[in-house]
């Protein structure tokens, strides 16, 4: 496991303070405000340390509430609405300064035989010869503004390689679909819940930008606010995020300041694994800056 993922298990992991209490350092990307994905995963990583280890985490729906502050802990608050025969349900309250920034809704169920079917995996070339996130962001580096130089330009934990080439430094209006190939950068024990807030983390990385490819609008753009409204994920079956996982995209609608995409992600062996959609706000902001 290489240093970069081994500090985002241990983000992950939490500090049990009380019952059903829990409290999350928070992660520096360079921003002021917090990485959804990263509040979305502690969210998980919380409910998932109060359900009986049989039952695992098979749909997720969060709302973003507020900014986050990178620089503050955040507290953890977990309920028990159902302990089932067959489900489990938790929500997570992610607080910061008395006031809540994220709730989060999980449902846990246990293995159990039923009918099987699924989509198609599509026919993309592979992970191997496609250029990382971190070469594309080095090869722009110029573009990049000098406060978040540093954090954009190190190894990450998440290994991500677009198979459409993309460039967000460069946009262009294009179709709004995109096919990314992504990873944890090392191995990682055989722990499901782990893999699964592993991949809620890693799942809130470029759905938004699928929402603005038709706009030729760049999250690096000061002209525009973006941000995560709210995150859904259904895990369909067994996942590890130390292997290549395809996150095939897509954005059926953007109106009324909003965007809202989707996604299907499938393993190496073509199964699909997990959906994911999301809601983003899209705002070009009036007086220009």
């Amino acid at each position: 496991m290489s240093e970069k993922l081994d500090n985002l298990v241990s983000l992950l992991a939490l500090e049990k303070i009380e019952e059903n209490l829990f409290r999350g350092c928070s992660e520096d990307l360079g921003f002021r405000q917090l990485f959804g994905g990263q509040v979305l995963g502690q969210a998980l990583s919380a409910a998932s340390q109060t359900v009986a280890p049989e039952r695992r985490v098979h749909s997720v729906h969060g709302y973003f509430l507020r900014p986050g502050d990178a620089q503050l802990p955040i507290i953890y608050q977990v309920e028990s609405p159902r302990d089932g025969g067959s489900f489990t349900t938790r929500t997570v309250s992610a607080i910061q300064k008395g006031r809540a920034i994220f709730t989060l809704m999980a449902s846990f169920h246990g293995d159990e035989p039923g009918a099987s079917h699924q989509s198609d995996m599509p026919q993309v070339p592979g992970p191997e010869g496609l250029k990382s996130e971190l070469e594309v962001a080095l090869e722009n580096q110029h573009m990049l503004p000098e406060a978040v130089r540093d954090s954009v330009l190190c190894p990450k934990p998440i290994e991500i390689r677009r198979v459409n080439g993309y460039n967000p430094f460069h946009p262009r209006a294009a179709e709004p679909k995109q096919y990314i190939w992504f990873r944890a950068d090392g191995a990682l024990p055989d722990d499901d819940h782990l893999h699964r807030y592993l991949f809620a983390y890693a799942s809130d990385f470029n759905l938004l930008s699928t929402a603005a490819l038709p706009h030729a609008i760049s999250t690096w753009s000061p002209r525009w606010q973006v941000a995560s409204i709210d995150h859904a994920v259904w895990f369909h079956r067994p996942l590890r995020m130390d292997d290549w996982l395809l996150y095939a995209m897509d954005s059926p609608s953007a109106s009324g300041a909003r965007g809202f995409s989707r996604g299907l992600v499938y393993n190496r062996a073509g199964e699909l694994v997990a959906s994911v959609a999301q809601e983003s706000l899209m705002r070009e902001r009036r007086d220009g800056i």
